[in-house]
């Protein structure tokens, strides 16, 4: 509500205005609280300047992990370090506030974001009660995500353990670039328990999320 009272003060002063955002004006604050009170800004935007496009075929976040580890345990201190410094790279070094993200009348905050990359522990994630909606929100905000203390799993975690694959699911088919530390290998993770089959199919897809260039196309 705010936004848009700025851009009509400077609009009626006669201020040109340019600006970024990473959504076309008609999917700002898409499926947000009271999102009526805010079209008439969309519209503002819309009437009073020009919409450029500006996708390129080029990620160029993809080629700062070119060549470089995205998955990372045992968990320690040489794997915090080794994760502190692809962020750091990532946000070049940029204060990277929460993300609130919207979902069916819910606020889901990200921890840190910036610029398309986002940072949340496995606990953020899968250690409270979210859903596939959450994690397609998550997915559709962000290209990178880097995701800290991922646990052994099994009977005693198998809640967090069915979210994890459903967060894996939503990355995986959004093509969104993962960066974690975990306690094991993909294969490894999940040793016993109901569900340890079935998270086959996850640590393959873990696996094939670190190749060299996942994601890019």
């Amino acid at each position: 509500m705010i936004v848009g009272r700025l851009f009509q003060a400077l609009f009626d002063a006669g201020v040109v205005v340019v600006t970024t955002s990473n959504r076309p004006p008609d999917d700002l604050y898409k499926n947000g609280l009271n999102r009526q009170l805010f079209l008439p800004f969309i519209d503002l935007i819309k009437t009073r300047m020009v919409v450029h496009q500006m996708d390129g075929p080029t990620d160029y976040r993809q080629d700062r992990l070119s060549g470089s580890p995205t998955y990372f345990t045992p968990l320690g201190p040489d794997t915090r370090a080794q994760l502190e410094t692809l962020w750091t790279e990532l946000t070049d070094a940029q204060p990277a506030p929460p993300l609130t993200l919207h979902v069916q009348k819910r606020e889901v905050t990200i921890p840190a974001f910036r610029n398309g990359v986002a940072r949340a522990s496995f606990y953020d994630l899968c250690g409270k009660p979210l859903g596939p909606a959450d994690y397609l929100a998550l997915a559709a905000a962000a290209r990178v995500l880097v995701l800290e203390n991922i646990p052994q799993l099994g009977r005693s975690n198998f809640n967090e353990a069915k979210r994890f694959v459903t967060l894996i699911d939503a990355l995986y088919e959004a093509k969104v670039r993962l960066i974690c530390s975990a306690a094991a290998e993909p294969e490894y993770l999940y040793l016993e328990g109901e569900g340890s089959f079935e998270f086959e199919r996850t640590a393959s897809r873990l696996r094939e999320m670190q190749s060299d260039g996942w994601g890019a196309d």
